[in-house]
């Protein structure tokens, strides 16, 4: 079994650069680290190019990995590697996944210049919970950075992802209908299909840009009786679906 001790090994620093965009995009990999996010995802169906444990991981990635993935690193290489406050002791290496087709558009979510990692993983992770196969990501953070992953639980991977530009989304949506969800005047979520419904969720700050809502089919609001003047970006979103699953 292979085992790196330095943190000078080229190998650790073309992973180190898996953590920035520009990394991820050269490389055509990510990062997942801890053992439950790691084993969802492989669960879900992405494979590893290598898992980086340390000796008190060892036996549990190998519940999940076969000897020829795995590098068994010292604690100092893995807290090079890792990105955690305290290193979980297990790293992965995937493959970007590949970018689904069109046709593969179906109901769910899209995240409109949603740019809080933490609000965009949680609603990646409700979306799932819902049974929901799409999300549209336009603007806002990189879903495939570690602390979007790390919020969805490793659930990123049951889904497919589109990263699209407002354009696109219009030119694509095929039968789909826009439904912007707004924290006023709009409709409500009953009134939704949820066979042909991507919810619209916008920027934590500002919303949804108002040319966006525009172009959307629908609005929906969800009443809020107390005297908040609206709710968190991940806590709406995560509500409406599951107001949504339960339509007809």
């Amino acid at each position: 079994m292979k085992t790196i001790n330095s943190r000078q090994n080229p190998h650790i620093k073309a992973i180190v650069a898996l953590k920035k965009p520009k990394g991820r995009r050269s490389q055509s990999k990510l990062l997942v680290e801890g053992i439950r996010v790691v084993s969802t995802v492989i669960e879900a169906g992405w494979q590893p190019l290598d898992l980086y444990v340390t000796e008190t991981m060892l036996k549990t990635a190998q519940k999940i990995s076969s000897d020829d993935n795995i590098t068994i690193v010292t604690d100092p290489v893995m807290e090079k590697l890792s990105q955690a406050t305290s290193p979980s002791g297990i790293v992965g290496v995937f493959k970007n996944p590949k970018k689904p087709k069109t046709e593969k558009l179906h109901s769910g979510l899209v995240l409109a210049d949603v740019a809080d990692p933490g609000n965009m993983g949680t609603l990646i992770r409700s979306c799932v919970a819902m049974g929901f196969s799409s999300v549209v990501i336009v603007d806002g953070a990189d879903p495939f950075s570690h602390k979007v992953i790390q919020s969805t639980a490793g659930t990123i991977a049951s889904v497919d992802i589109f990263v699209w530009s407002w354009e696109k989304l219009l030119t694509n949506k095929n039968k789909n209908e826009l439904v912007a969800l707004v924290p006023r005047d709009g409709k409500p979520a009953n009134i939704l299909n949820k066979e042909n419904s991507l919810l619209v969720v916008g920027n934590e700050a500002h919303g949804i840009k108002k040319e966006w809502i525009t172009n959307c089919d629908k609005k929906v609001t969800l009443p809020i009786s107390g005297r908040a003047e609206s709710l968190n970006a991940a806590v709406a979103g995560s509500i409406a679906l599951y107001l949504l699953q339960n339509q007809s």
